[in-house]
């Protein structure tokens, strides 16, 4: 009796599985379904058919459709998701359906109207390391269709992909004209993402140059300009770009358009301040990143004693020729000041200073010998207190607490009064609620400090950053990936990247999402090589999606930088995890990595 014969062929495979699927349902199954049907037939199915691919199949969250030309694969995708992109613009953040999509090009098998083969597993991996509303490519792929479809792709390097042997050249491609980012001189930020514009208007300040030729001042000139975005900041129209993004193109000579694309951006603010005696004067231009006309410009002279009424004409300027309908309340909101004490206020801008040069264990003493200087000028600073409780968490992460006991009573003490003078302060919140769950280890009520503080001012990216961990914590990864994606969005180029992509690895890791979180370690080491949580989720991840060779290099490199670790001590370096199961999954990957007992 004959063999029987396998059809195989050469196609282009497109998977896509909708992320946050399981929250989406949780949250509302019979509208989430309407919702996934209405998308279907209104922009999916279309889309296919004009690109003459086959739906081959389809589960609850996903599809995998076959094409016979990459071309008309990869032109599919991108249609589906610019168009979803659109529709999305006026659906809430948590509502929203949005697909993953890989695409292979490979040999495939075809069997009872269903295709195997590697061809279909590398593009289902490829998906699950595509963003959420983003694209996904193999090499074979881009080769097919580079030079012939009009797209740009940004290469994101090697991935290794469950189940698959070798590691994989990838490629992401860019929905939007951004270009990518470039590298900027001294700060290495590794892949960074690429952000469609936002539907709000949307805004980078850039660090104010100091004219007072005095280098001591330079503090005053990026105080300036961070109280600027914070005021921006608590606004609801404007989409605001953190502080530690905008300001890594301080010292460098930039063309307004480029940052436009790199940080996704329609407007940019500069400015310069130049302080001299008793006498301040500030000067500001906001440009449209898109045509590189000015908007609006002045200049504004006064007191030092009336820096913060200056400030407040800034901001309302600048907010009144980007969003000229905001409402009286926010104008009112953003006016309020941390401390009306310009001493408290100077020792607190040095000490912002010294915070920003992370992972210094100096610089962090330094920061909060200042921070408690500026609370001794004004007791009632609310920021100042929460800042000072972070840099016990900044010391905790990086081990330099020698005694615990006393760390925490100094935490709960400045968590409690930042807190009492902070009800409408976002920074002293946020801060305080991450140091309270992490030093202190009191989850609930650190978790519901930050959701205050995000209520209080969305723009903030660190609050965003502090809740994705939180929610780690909390044992709810979906919510996580979330709240990390919103800080990227706000802060692309924060020196913190490595923080978030990492935390973005844990809640994929406890999602059982090994590949997934496997990746976004790699991207959170590019930031930062020797980073200890990213080297830790690396080994974890690696070990536990069955690539042990890249899990005992990770594991290799975290003993080297802590020779005393072992599971036996790892506790002190842990987050407050609620969830049993997760501490112990952790522990088993990376016990599998090879990390002693």
């Amino acid at each position: 009796m004959g063999e029987e014969r396998v059809e195989r062929r050469l196609a282009a495979i497109l998977a896509a599985d909708i992320a946050g699927y399981s929250r989406l349902m949780g949250a509302n199954e019979e509208g989430t379904l309407a919702q996934l049907k209405s998308i279907r037939t209104a922009l999916v199915d279309p889309a296919v058919a004009t690109h003459r691919g086959n739906i081959v199949k389809t589960t609850g969250d996903g599809m995998l459709i076959e094409f016979a030309s990459a071309v008309d694969a990869v032109r599919c995708a991108v249609e589906i998701q610019r168009s979803l992109a659109e529709q999305n613009a006026a659906v809430p953040q948590d509502q929203r359906i949005e697909y993953r999509i890989g695409i292979h090009v490979g040999d495939i098998i075809f069997d009872d109207d269903d295709i195997f083969g590697d061809g279909v597993n590398i593009a289902a991996r490829l998906e699950g390391i595509a963003e959420p509303g983003g694209v996904c490519m193999s090499d074979d792929a881009y080769r097919q269709v580079r030079g012939k479809v009009e797209i740009a792709c940004d290469d994101i390097g090697q991935q290794s992909l469950k189940n698959i042997a070798e590691p994989m050249q990838a490629w992401r491609v860019r929905l939007t004209d951004q270009a990518a980012s470039a590298e900027i001189s001294g700060l290495d930020i590794g892949q960074s993402q690429v952000f469609p514009p936002s539907d709000r208007p949307s805004i980078a300040v850039l660090a104010f140059q100091n004219m007072s030729g005095d280098p001591e001042q330079e503090y005053f000139a990026d105080g300036m300009a961070e109280d600027i975005i914070t005021a921006l900041s608590r606004f609801n129209a404007p989409l605001v770009i953190a502080r530690n993004s905008s300001f890594t193109y301080k010292a460098h000579a930039v063309d307004v358009k480029q940052v436009g694309r790199e940080l996704g951006v329609r407007y940019v603010l500069e400015g310069s301040v130049r302080k001299a005696a008793n006498r301040v004067r500030i000067t500001g231009q906001l440009v449209d990143t898109a045509t590189g006309a000015h908007i609006w410009a002045d200049r504004y002279d006064g007191e030092l004693g009336d820096i913060f009424d200056l400030q407040d004409y800034v901001t309302e300027s600048v907010v009144g020729a980007i969003a000229p309908a905001v409402q009286k309340a926010e104008i009112e909101r953003a006016k309020r000041k941390p401390t009306t004490s310009l001493d408290a206020y100077a020792l607190y801008l040095r000490g912002l200073a010294r915070l920003h040069q992370f992972g210094n264990r100096q610089a962090n003493g330094e920061a909060l010998r200042l921070f408690n200087s500026a609370i001794e000028f004004d007791p009632e600073f609310a920021s100042a207190y929460g800042r000072a409780a972070f840099c016990y968490l900044i010391a905790k992460v990086n081990g330099w607490i020698p005694d615990t006991a006393n760390a925490i009573a100094e935490v709960k003490k400045l968590t409690q009064r930042a807190i009492e003078l902070g009800k409408d302060d976002a920074i002293a919140l946020s801060a305080s609620g991450n140091a309270l769950a992490f030093v202190v280890g009191d989850v609930g009520v650190g978790a519901g400090l930050v959701d205050r503080a995000l209520a209080l001012n969305s723009n903030l990216a660190e609050a965003w950053n502090f809740g994705g961990w939180v929610k780690i914590w909390l044992g709810e990864p979906e919510a996580a990936i979330e709240r990390f994606a919103r800080a990227l969005r706000l802060s692309p180029l924060d020196p913190w990247l490595m923080a978030m992509r990492a935390g973005t690895a844990y809640a994929h890791f406890f999602l059982d999402r090994h590949d997934e979180a496997a990746s976004w370690a790699a991207m959170a080491l590019q930031c930062s090589p020797d980073y200890g949580p990213g080297l830790r989720i690396a080994a974890a991840s690696n070990a536990m999606a069955g690539r042990p060779e890249q899990a005992h290099k990770a594991m290799a490199r975290l003993r080297e930088l802590s020779p005393t670790l072992r599971l036996s001590n790892l506790k002190d370096m842990l987050g407050p995890y609620r969830r049993a199961e997760d501490v112990a999954r952790y522990e088993d990957g990376l016990r599998q990595a090879g990390l002693p007992e």
